[in-house]
């Protein structure tokens, strides 16, 4: 079973340059989207043989995310369920037969970490519902979650440290997740890959140099790592400031 994540920063810019010939090429079993920018009924794409399924944020030209699968899921919710968190657009949870999808925008702490308590409220209840979901029967949580983990995740570490998205917190919270029994999928087959972005700022010809950092993941439940056939990051894919990430599992 093929997945595929991609932040699109803005769908309707993407669609411009090429979003369509990207998911058709790419024929995933399910693809999802964050930052699609888009308030409902602003964008209408015929995607034969996939179901649709949308989530905008209040605010307008902002977040929001998608996601389109093959498969007609058993059940479909949005948000975390808690008024704090749930008003950007920021995830959908699609329930199949095997496992649980979760499509997630995680929130931006910003600069200066102006939204840094923010943020860490969301990763502690964003934990804790991906936990309740394992409960019941393996989770696979994907997205641009807005963290390079370690290191080896970014081209800069040394002048980012401490930085929106390379803070100690973040970073932390990350670690707290994946010793409550995930896996990070790409680092699970691809360990001491360096040079692995998915992420580059349109300022200073960052994409051109690979000077990037790995924000977007496959996060599965460790019952899950065993299936782990590929972890792929599309970086020859352009569109975005991002590019899409893919997970094939075998089940």
């Amino acid at each position: 079973m093929k997945l595929i994540s991609w932040n699109v920063n803005g769908l309707r810019a993407c669609l411009k340059k090429g979003f369509l010939d990207a998911f058709f090429a790419l024929d995933a079993e399910v693809f999802c989207l964050q930052e699609t920018k888009l308030q409902p009924g602003q964008v209408e794409l015929d995607l034969p043989g996939y179901h649709q399924y949308w989530y905008s944020a209040e605010k307008k030209g902002y977040s929001g995310t998608a996601v389109f699968s093959r498969r007609e899921p058993l059940a479909v919710s949005y948000g975390l369920g808690i008024d704090e968190h749930d008003h950007e657009g920021r995830l959908i949870t699609l329930e199949f037969e095997p496992f649980y999808f979760v499509c997630c925008y995680t929130p931006n702490a910003q600069d200066g970490l102006r939204r840094i308590d923010y943020r860490m409220r969301w990763e502690d209840d964003l934990r804790a519902y991906l936990r309740s979901l394992d409960a019941k029967k393996p989770v696979v949580y994907c997205g641009d979650l807005n963290v390079a983990h370690e290191p080896i995740d970014l081209k800069n570490p040394g002048p980012n440290r401490g930085n929106a998205g390379f803070s100690d917190q973040e970073r932390g919270k990350m670690t707290e997740l994946l010793a409550a029994g995930f896996v990070d999928s790409f680092r699970r087959l691809y360990p001491d890959r360096t040079g692995a972005y998915s992420w580059w700022s349109y300022r200073f010809r960052a994409r051109e140099n690979n000077a990037g950092w790995r924000i977007d993941y496959f996060i599965v439940s460790e019952r899950l790592a065993s299936r782990i056939t590929a972890a792929e990051i599309y970086s020859d894919i352009t569109g975005s400031d991002h590019c899409p990430v893919g997970l094939e599992l075998d089940l």
